[in-house]
Formats: structure tokens, C-alpha cells, sequence
């Protein structure tokens, strides 16, 4: 059954589209995590739904109602341009409302939201053709966008005061960063839904980033970790019915604790190493 399954359509289609949102998502994510932008992650997600939900009232596709809300939400918190505890509490508010809107819209909606609540778990092997197509277009985007932009959102990420005086225009730089991440998130939401989008934008940077201090390698294994999450998770879910998203953040997840027991027994080590035992110390 599992080798029969390898030879449909659909299958083909779910795994060249985990990889477009693996590899973005892979991409975009360590710039992410250095800027500290983790919950605005889950808030555009989140309010994607809510995006989702209000264009099934207009009558729209909820696919571009995710898109559509995502970027207005990017939008607006990118122009912002906040910092910290003022970010994350600007964050926390705009998210309140959205979520708050998102119910209101569901109750205005009189027939079954389906298209809608798959959007909150993924649903992988239902993307068509014409999705992967526009899956392709975005990614694109996103890639290109990080490419022009790659020194100076490293620059602003390390180290924004130094940045700031030395001429690189911070607000446009936020915006443009939240922009991304929300058509990242938009296409990441299409594989693993608006409650496990962490995993792939997240979790595989995270996990890098424990395992390296060079940006560049730190990248390059961000998007290795998210590809074997998902081309694994799809895998694995032809062999056991049980759902794609779950064996996805596992295994992401599994990086990441790895990673961690990586890091700890390497700077266990590198102690042990720096500080000679207290016998020695005694003998002297």
C-alpha cells in the first residue's frame, strides 16, 4: 500500500508542496527567532484564521482570506516597529480582537466552515495543483525578498542599535521582515495548520541555531531540519494513518531536543575542559 500511494498524484503534489513551505519557512525562520518575533508568529497565524473565516462570509476562497489577513496583520506590525515587552503586549492586544472578530465571523457564516477548520490542522494531501503553483509564487517571493535583504536584516537582528547609526532604516526593514513572514506564514498554515505553524517556522531555526553560531550554516540547517521534518511526516503518514501534522512536529521537534542535548553536553565539556578538576588544585 505504502509503495502504491508513492505513485499517486496527490502524493507528489503534498510532497513538492511541504518542501516550497519547509524550505521558506526554514529560511525565514532563523531571522525570526534572532529578532525575538516567536509570538508574532502565532499571532499572524492565528489571525490568518480569522481571515479565512471572514472571507467564507464575503463568499471569497478562505485560502486568500488567510493570505489577506496575514499580511494586514504583518502590515500593521511591522509599522509598529516595537520592541520587547511593548511588542509582545501590542502583539497580545491585536491578537484579543482578531481572534474575537474570527468567532464573530463564524457565527455570521450559516453553512459548515469546512474549507475553514481544515485551515487549523493542515491538510496536506488536498492541495491541488493550482495551490502548489501559487505555493511556488510565494515561496519565490519570500526567498527573493531574504536574498535582497540577507545582510541587513542580519545587521538589524544582532545588533539594531549599531544598525540605527549606522544608516539602516529599521522601520522599513520591519515591515519588510513582517511582511514575509506572513506570506510564510500564509503558505505554512496550507501544511501543518494555524495551530502547528510553529513547527516549521520556529522549532528547525531553533534547533539550528543551538547547533551553530555562523548565521549562514545556521540557515542552511534551518531549512535542512524543516525538509526532513515534512518530507518525513508526509512519509510516515501513508504508512500509519494518523495525521501528517503530528509526525511533522514530532520530528521538528525531536531536532530540537537533540539539538539541546547537543549543546549541553558540548558546553559541559568545554567546562570540564576550562576548569581542571579539584584534585589537581589540591596536589598543588
Amino acid at each position: 500500500m505504502f509503495v502504491q500511494l508513492l505513485g499517486e498524484h496527490f502524493v507528489h503534489t503534498a510532497l513538492w508542496a511541504g518542501a516550497i513551505a519547509a524550505i521558506v519557512s526554514g529560511a525565514i525562520g532563523i531571522f525570526v527567532v534572532t529578532r525575538g518575533m516567536s509570538f508574532a508568529v502565532h499571532a499572524i497565524s492565528e489571525l490568518g484564521f480569522t481571515g479565512a473565516t471572514g472571507a467564507l462570509v464575503l463568499g471569497v476562497s478562505p485560502v486568500l482570506g488567510v493570505l489577506g489577513g496575514s499580511l494586514l496583520v504583518g502590515l500593521v506590525l511591522g509599522l509598529l516597529s516595537l520592541r520587547g515587552r511593548e511588542r509582545d503586549s501590542a502583539i497580545g492586544a491585536v491578537l484579543a480582537f482578531g481572534l474575537g472578530l474570527g468567532v464573530l465571523f463564524l457565527s455570521l457564516y450559516r453553512a459548515y466552515a469546512t474549507e475553514a477548520i481544515s485551515l487549523l490542522f493542515g491538510n496536506i494531501f488536498g492541495v491541488s495543483d493550482a495551490q502548489l503553483r501559487n505555493l511556488a509564487i510565494v515561496g519565490g517571493i519570500v526567498l527573493v525578498g531574504l536574498g535582497v535583504l540577507y545582510r541587513p536584516l542580519f545587521f538589524s537582528s544582532v545588533d539594531p542599535e549599531i544598525a540605527a547609526a549606522r544608516g539602516v532604516p529599521l522601520r522599513a526593514l520591519s515591515v519588510a521582515i513582517f511582511l514575509l513572514l506572513a506570506l510564510t506564514t500564509a503558505e505554512a498554515i496550507q501544511v501543518v495548520g494555524v495551530l502547528l505553524v510553529l513547527a516549521l517556522v520556529i522549532t528547525p531555526a531553533a534547533a539550528a541555531q543551538r547547533l551553530t553560531g555562523r548565521p549562514t550554516l545556521a540557515l542552511l540547517l534551518s531549512i535542512a531540519i524543516a525538509l526532513v521534518s515534512t518530507e518525513g511526516g508526509i512519509l510516515l503518514s501513508l504508512a500509519k494513518p494518523w495525521p501528517t501534522s503530528f509526525f511533522i512536529t514530532t520530528i521538528s521537534f525531536a531536532f530540537y531536543v537533540a539539538a539541546r542535548l547537543l549543546d549541553w553536553s558540548r558546553g559541559r565539556q568545554s567546562r570540564l575542559i576550562s576548569s581542571p578538576p579539584r584534585r589537581m588544585w589540591a596536589l598543588r
